[in-house]
């Protein structure tokens, strides 16, 4: 209640009736407030904070603003730290903010808690989550935080997009986006690069890459007039990724080439580590050096910290090379180690990673093991057919047409 609300905070900052009263109201009013007794003006209301030295909100809620943004210093710091248990810290957070679920009701931290309880709940797949992201974008919109707005519209699209709903994914984003852009008087420019990169990657994951190399290219543009960095080094990614699919070598040069210099420039291992593997990929698909291949293959897989993230692609590509020399024993060791991860979801990265049991097949089937080449020839091109058409789909159908006609004239 607002007088014992009043009354605890007051005991707090030692203060009597009289000096809290001070020359505006009476001791005997304020003790009928604090008894809720008599219900103060939104004037009293004002005087009483200013006296102690607090908001408004702070005497209207059970909880204070500074309680409550040590609550937020305790899960912002435990939301942002690397954990090797990720069940473990999300439940950590939820058991930390579901006391104050009820007395988040307004201001900056409310909504902030709200956001981090909601993806905690995503994260521990427990029901319920969308409704506390709601009422923290409900937040957000009031206080006209675009930014903070922004992230849980990407969330709420990318929600559906590792689902691999990726048309649902794809009117969340632009319908979210739409919303914004009505609504709230002023884009940040990070914000807006961000609504491009993912917009980018969602049209290239249903199929438009029209619409996505438009909106890609927009974004570099920007970020180029604008001197942001930010998002740069994943829009050049893309935009590589995107020419390997179309067999545009100068696209794929140009951005590769931008990519390494951005990894000098912001000293980032990611980037310089992407622009090696896409040179590995240039050595075997289209200079046929082998050799030199796997030397550069070799030395990133030889430091497993620098290859943690691309460790996989390393592996496909070394597998790759093998074969391509005739070391079919040795390549199948390679392409046996390649995983797709959980955190793969991207139609690009299914299309690079399913290549890999159409090169077990060519090996198994140059191993004299046709029902093995057949098994796995026939399992890259049943995973291809959900996806859009690339040249690696078209490389594994051919290579199943192949082995498939092989096999029966062998039996003819």
């Amino acid at each position: 209640m607002l007088g014992e609300r009043i009354r605890e905070i007051r005991k707090k900052k030692k203060m009597t009736l009289e000096v809290l009263a001070g020359e505006e109201l009476t001791k005997g009013m304020l003790s009928l407030i604090e008894n809720n007794k008599a219900q103060p003006s939104m004037e009293s209301l004002a005087y009483i904070a200013e006296r102690l030295g607090v908001e408004i909100g702070d005497l209207l809620e059970e909880v204070s603003t500074q309680e409550l943004r040590q609550i937020l210093e305790k899960a912002e710091k435990l939301y942002n730290q690397k954990s090797e248990s990720e069940t473990d810290k999300y439940k950590l957070l939820l058991t930390l903010i579901e006391p104050y679920i009820e007395k988040l009701t307004q201001g900056y931290e409310s909504a902030r808690l709200l956001e981090i309880y909601s993806r905690s709940l995503y994260n521990e797949k427990i029901e319920g989550w969308l409704d506390f992201s709601n009422r923290a974008a409900k937040m957000y919109d009031e206080m006209n935080l675009t930014a903070k707005r922004a992230n849980i519209s990407i969330f709420w699209a990318m929600e559906k997009f590792v689902e691999h709903d990726y048309t649902e994914s794809l009117n969340i984003l632009l319908r979210e986006r739409d919303k914004l852009e009505a609504t709230h008087v002023y884009i940040d420019p990070m914000t807006r690069v961000d609504f491009d990169y993912h917009e980018a990657i969602l049209h290239y994951a249903v199929g438009n890459s029209k619409s996505a190399t438009k909106v890609l290219e927009s974004a570099i543009h920007f970020s180029k007039e604008h001197r942001i960095f930010f998002r740069i080094d994943d829009l050049y990614r893309l935009a590589v990724a995107n020419a390997l699919m179309t067999h545009d070598t100068e696209k794929k040069d140009h951005y590769s080439t931008k990519l390494k210099q951005y990894g000098e420039f912001a000293d980032d291992i990611r980037s310089t580590l992407f622009y090696e593997l896409f040179q590995i990929m240039s050595l075997i698909n289209e200079k046929q050096d082998y050799v030199k291949a796997l030397e550069k293959i070799d030395h990133y897989l030889s430091n497993p910290h620098m290859t943690e993230v691309y460790e996989i692609w390393f592996l496909l590509e070394k597998g790759k090379a093998f074969y391509e020399l005739g070391h079919f024993q040795e390549a199948l060791l390679f392409l046996e180690k390649v995983t797709i991860h959980s955190w793969v979801h991207h139609p690009f990265d299914f299309s690079l990673l399913y290549i890999t049991d159409t090169y077990k097949a060519l090996c198994h089937f140059e191993l004299g093991k046709e029902n093995e080449a057949l098994q796995f020839a026939k399992k890259a091109v049943e995973n291809y057919s959900t996806l859009a058409p690339t040249p690696f789909q078209d490389f594994a159908n051919e290579t199943y047409n192949t082995i498939l006609e092989k096999i029966s004239s062998n039996v003819e």
